[in-house]
């Protein structure tokens, strides 16, 4: 695909996060992750959320096996132990967000116009409360007005029937969406004829899954939480566990505990990357003892991780020489292609090329070596920090090169662990949300569903706003998520969505994306995840699956927000039978017992097969990895070695490479405050993390505001100014700040041509002392 250039434009956005408690603060942070900190920090939302009574009830009752409902974050595997405190600060902090007792209504959206909520922060926005009954633009209102269901689905039904070409529409899929809603969903689209299915994995985890099905065969991990129990060795790259998958400081926990070696990759030091005290060890929270959570850090520069692990592939292969048993020949032998290829690849590849690119010493890369080299069993564990490269999909490959390279698959404690870091973004993929579907799967499905389904591949993210913004893309429909802050180059995306003829949010909280609108537009409130879903057949659970593939049931146990929502089931097929009145599909009838869904899950996807039982089983079930059994779904039927070069990744003269994230305080585009305590932040979001030496050579005082320039592919440009500057330790060349106010200075040109993925982590860019005399007021 191709984005056309855009000419330069200042951006001036409102503000994401709430009005600053005070002036702007940074004191770094010395104490443990998780810990006092965290009860202290869940406690004080709890009482400003006014949620005493209902979060502690949700905290007894979340990622509890068959009886409670899965967390709305992360997708971080249930405890195999049966924890009954199985939970996180950022946790409980989502689901109180989704509990509160505030209500936007119709009393709401008529006292206040579109263009004036437009003006306010993302933050008030949210603060409102929950969603309570639909609503419909009024154009010449500027407002929100009630709508009925029925009147609602007949919008977007009749709109979609008046569609010259089904490709004109888009279905996106945020990854809170359960299974057998993600499954309808698909099926909805197919029978409609398109393969128009971004999802919010096309920004975050594609470059994984296209590596590891080109690698072994699966887009997944191949690991499961008992292999983390009983892993020599972890290797953590690019992950910042305490705040985006906090429930994984147990795991780290308990790894030093037994002796493992813990090894965390990062351009920053996170707090999960240093020590904690897990909330549940109460001796150790009495005693305010500690645990580390590494046995070595190293910080690469922004995407010098794939040098790092050449670097380490090329050390096991010359300590092969004198050391047999540094390799798994025999592993290798049966089971590996293209192993002589990487060898000789690795061999070329000079050692000075290895520190340059990675910006680390070679002694560093050593020392990693040794670690992996001395353990038996190795896991190696990546998050967004290696995905959102240009070259994202051939660092994840090295990820499995090195593995191979020891035999660290198909047995116990060993293999590659990615983690999502949204609860049910691997299941909506698995249930058939997918852009690029396989023949096989298209077969399967239509023979099951009794349907026709497109052939053609559809348009991702990327590709949907290009289609938007070019008017090939007339009807936007949105399953969760806030894809207008969430999407890269934001005016360009606000742009593309304001061209649609219609925009359907599914939601529970009015957000960006419903002042983001079309000409027609229509907000359709949902159940949350901790509220009973009650059908005609009786309350009905849904289905998620967690990074590690396992998925089990969960079944909320609060009364819902409004009378007036509907589960996400029952709004997919109100919109699937108005759009498609002739189907033969029971849309009705699969949302009177969700058990009907799963029952049609079964026959249509693979590992689904005695749905229903299965999923009733003590935390569920696992589904088929056939790379764990060492059945490689590949060309050649064995694990594939790839030999891809180096990367260029270091900064021309004068530029930085900027990486996007997430304070503390935020889940996704959600933020909870404008701290992030972990990095030692407070009142402050609008800011950039530079390291010192790269501030003096620029003139930059410690936290003086700075003007951020960014340069896409194709030379256009976009701006920032105000930002305040952090002194950081993070490597020369390297700069940091949060997401989604820095995602303005993201092209949507500059997608990876390996994944198409956004490249959020890379963002080239120059930074200099603000030409305004302060920073802009925080309102």
């Amino acid at each position: 695909m191709t984005v056309e250039k855009e000419e330069p434009e200042a951006t001036v956005e409102p503000r994401v996060g709430p009005v600053p408690q005070g002036d702007p603060e940074f004191h770094p942070y010395h104490h443990p992750a998780a810990g006092w900190g965290a009860a202290k920090s869940v406690t004080h939302f709890l009482v400003r959320e006014k949620a005493l009574v209902d979060g502690p009830r949700a905290i007894m009752k979340m990622n509890h096996e068959n009886t409670g409902f899965d967390c709305p974050g992360c997708a971080w595997p249930d405890d195999t132990k049966g924890l009954h405190l199985d939970i996180c600060e950022n946790g409980i902090k989502h689901v109180t967000w989704e509990m509160t007792s505030k209500r936007v209504g119709r009393e709401f959206f008529a006292a206040h116009t579109v263009t004036e909520l437009a003006e306010w922060s993302d933050y008030d926005l949210e603060d409102q409360g929950r969603l309570t009954e639909p609503m419909v633009y009024d154009p010449e209102s500027d407002r929100y007005a009630p709508i009925s269901w029925k009147d609602a689905f007949e919008l977007v039904g009749r709109t979609l029937r008046a569609l010259d070409d089904p490709n004109k529409a888009a279905f996106y899929t945020s990854g809170r969406l359960g299974n057998e809603a993600t499954f309808l969903y698909q099926l909805m689209a197919r029978e409609l004829g398109t393969n128009n299915l971004p999802d919010c994995s096309n920004m975050c985890h594609e470059a994984s899954g296209r590596a590891l099905q080109a690698a072994l065969g699966t887009g997944k991990g191949t690991v499961d939480l008992k292999d983390w129990e009983t892993a020599d060795a972890l290797f953590i790259f690019g992950v910042n566990a305490a705040s985006n998958a906090p429930r994984m400081l147990t795991a780290l926990s308990e790894a030093y505990h037994r002796g493992a070696q813990i090894v965390h990759v990062n351009p920053l030091v996170e707090a999960a990357a240093t020590k904690t005290i897990v909330p549940h060890d109460f001796l150790d929270m009495a005693l305010y003892k500690t645990t580390k959570t590494s046995t070595l850090n190293l910080q690469p520069r922004i995407g010098g991780d794939m040098a790092l692990l050449r670097g380490m592939a090329k050390a096991i292969l010359e300590q092969s020489v004198t050391d047999p048993k540094a390799l798994d020949q025999e592993f290798i032998e049966r089971h590996t292609q293209g192993f002589e290829e990487y060898r000789a690849l690795c061999e070329g590849t000079p050692w000075e090329e290895i520190e340059h690119q990675s910006g680390l010493s070679r002694e560093d890369v050593l020392d990693a070596a040794r670690v992996y080299e001395e353990a038996d069993r190795s896991i190696v564990c990546w998050c967004l920090g290696l995905t959102q490269h240009e070259h994202g999909v051939d660092t994840v490959r090295e990820i499995v090169n090195l593995l191979l390279l020891r035999g660290n698959l198909g047995r116990e404690g060993a293999g590659p662990s990615p983690v999502r870091g949204h609860s049910n973004v691997q299941g909506n993929r698995t249930c058939g949300i997918d852009h690029r579907p396989t023949t096989e799967f298209l077969d399967r499905l239509g023979e099951v569903c009794e349907i026709d389904p497109p052939r053609e591949h559809g348009l991702d993210t990327v590709g949907t706003i290009k289609a938007m913004h070019d008017g090939d893309v007339t009807v936007f429909v949105g399953m969760g998520g806030n894809f207008a802050l969430a999407a890269p180059d934001t005016p360009y995306t606000y742009a593309a969505l304001q061209k649609c003829e219609l925009t359907v949010q599914v939601s529970t909280k009015l957000n960006r994306s419903h002042i983001v609108h079309g000409d027609a537009a229509l907000i359709l409130p949902c159940l949350g995840r901790t509220e009973k879903d009650h059908q005609r057949r009786g309350v009905q659970s849904t289905s998620v699956e967690d990074s590690m593939s396992m998925v089990h049931l969960s079944l909320g146990m609060k009364r819902p927000a409004s009378k007036h929502l509907l589960s996400e089931p029952a709004i997919v097929a109100g919109m699937a039978r108005a759009a498609l009145p002739d189907s033969a599909t029971p849309w009705e009838w699969y949302i009177e017992d969700y058990d009907r869904i799963r029952d049609t899950m079964a026959k249509a996807l693979d590992g689904f097969e005695d749905f229903n039982r299965r999923v009733r089983l003590p935390l569920g079930f696992r589904i088929k990895q056939p790379a764990r059994e060492l059945i490689f779904l590949t060309p050649s039927g064995r694990a594939e070695f790839s030999s891809a070069p180096l990367p260029d990744v270091v900064p021309e003269p004068g530029m930085l490479a900027l990486g996007t994230m997430r304070s503390h305080d935020q889940w996704n585009t959600t933020i909870y405050s404008d701290n992030d305590r972990y990095r030692g932040i407070k009142n402050l979001r609008t800011l950039v993390f530079m390291n010192r030496a790269d501030m003096r050579e620029r003139g930059i005082d410690d936290m003086a505001p700075v003007d951020i320039t960014s340069t896409a592919r194709d030379g256009s440009q976009r701006f920032l100014s105000g930002y305040l500057a952090v002194p950081y330790d993070i490597p020369r060349g390297c700069a940091a700040g949060y997401m989604p106010e820095m995602n303005v200075l993201c092209a949507l040109a500059d997608y990876s041509t390996q994944s198409d993925q956004p490249i959020m982590k890379h963002v080239k860019v120059t930074i200099v002392p603000s030409t305004a005399s302060a920073p802009p007021p925080a309102d």
